[in-house]
């Protein structure tokens, strides 16, 4: 309760809010890498109160999100094949892939599972010898330690009807990709908090260097965010570019070194395609070659998948920060929760869905409650 009741404070809330309008004197563009930093700053209208002139722009942090629809395709297969128990967090079941969604799989007989933990689906493949256990493991650094640690247990036991199918992602290639776009107008980073307690903060300082942003590593709490935020701008505004941990109380500089060894031992790093983004280069982790005989990709036969997009969902550009979910065509229309195009209207984290669900609406699409 301590951090609820803190890092909610009204009065502190105000005051940092007059701190901004106080030290703003002209336009910034800040862009928060993780949604849930972003569903932060919908919900509680922090875009709303920070002066007019700093532009939010929400970022590719949304694990979910930027899974390819590839890998959903991928997933599906595997998901449907009757020797498989697929086991996934709650979040992937209703990400869309081309025709289908894992939902559609479950509906129509496949044994598709939610689990809290990847060791639930160890548990689940000891329980079950006979069949297949794929575990779907996606996110950014701050998943991959138990991810790791699962696939390390299965080798550990000699399960050998244990898989993954891995969809990690990592956020340093991610802002090198956001900078060296033609297209980039962001001007300062806020870096997620929970990333940094795992990795820690010093593989920020090159990007700092290289693209001269300021990058200020935040909490999820309004009073996080807002304090992030002015972190930033009084960077900005004195001409500076430094990094800052604004997050002592979770993050250290060097990380979590156990974590980073589990890591290094069972992933490396490789080339990752990003939903509605494409490939960046070095931008993810797959399974290493002591533990490729766990990988599902390898294991299970669906090198030939072949994918199409919505024509119609512009996701790709919401998590490039080019347009703001409500300027989407089809949000709150053709794209809704209970019909999202895109994996930005169904996951937690999303931007779209955060828009959605506080009501970022335009008049004329404004859909009838759900």
């Amino acid at each position: 309760m301590k951090y609820l009741n803190e890092f909610h404070d009204p009065d502190l809330a105000r005051k940092l809010i007059d701190d901004l309008h106080r030290i703003t004197t002209r336009p910034w563009a800040i862009m928060e890498i993780c949604g849930g930093q972003t569903h932060s700053i919908i919900r509680y209208g922090i875009d709303q109160l920070i002066p007019e002139q700093i532009e939010m722009i929400h970022g590719p942090g949304c694990p979910v999100c930027v899974t390819s629809l590839e890998l959903v395709d991928k997933a599906l297969a595997i998901a449907a094949r009757a020797d498989v128990t697929f086991c996934s967090f709650g979040d992937m079941l209703r990400v869309p892939g081309s025709e289908a969604d894992l939902f559609a799989v479950r509906s129509r007989g496949g044994d598709v599972r939610i689990v809290y933990s990847p060791l639930d689906a160890v548990r689940i493949a000891q329980e079950n010898p006979d069949r297949q256990v794929v575990f779907f493991g996606i996110g950014f650094e701050t998943t991959a330690p138990a991810n790791a640690m699962a696939v390390h247990q299965a080798k550990r036991l000699g399960l050998s009807n244990f898989s993954m199918l891995v969809s990690h992602v990592l956020v340093p290639p991610a802002i090198s990709a956001i900078m060296d776009s033609p297209a980039a107008r962001v001007q300062g980073f806020l870096a997620a908090g929970h990333v940094c307690s795992v990795m820690g903060y010093w593989e920020y300082e090159p990007l700092v260097d290289k693209y001269r942003v300021p990058i200020v590593v935040t909490g999820f709490e309004p009073l996080d965010v807002l304090d992030g935020i002015r972190r930033a701008i009084v960077q900005l505004e004195a001409g500076r570019a430094d990094l800052e941990n604004a997050y002592p109380r979770a993050v250290r500089y060097e990380g979590n070194k156990p974590a980073q060894e589990m890591l290094a031992d069972v992933f490396e790093v490789t080339d990752r395609a990003w939903r509605g983004i494409g490939v960046i280069p070095r931008s993810g982790w797959k399974l290493s070659e002591s533990y490729r005989d766990f990988d599902a990709e390898i294991r299970f036969p669906v090198g030939d998948i072949e994918t199409q997009e919505s024509p119609l969902c512009r996701s790709g550009e919401v998590l490039q920060g080019l347009i703001k979910p409500n300027e989407c065509e089809a949000f709150g229309t053709q794209c809704t929760p209970r019909t999202p195009l895109g994996a930005t209207m169904v996951s937690s984290e999303g931007a779209c869905a955060a828009y959605y669900q506080y009501r970022r609406l335009d008049d004329s699409k404004a859909p009838a409650d759900e």
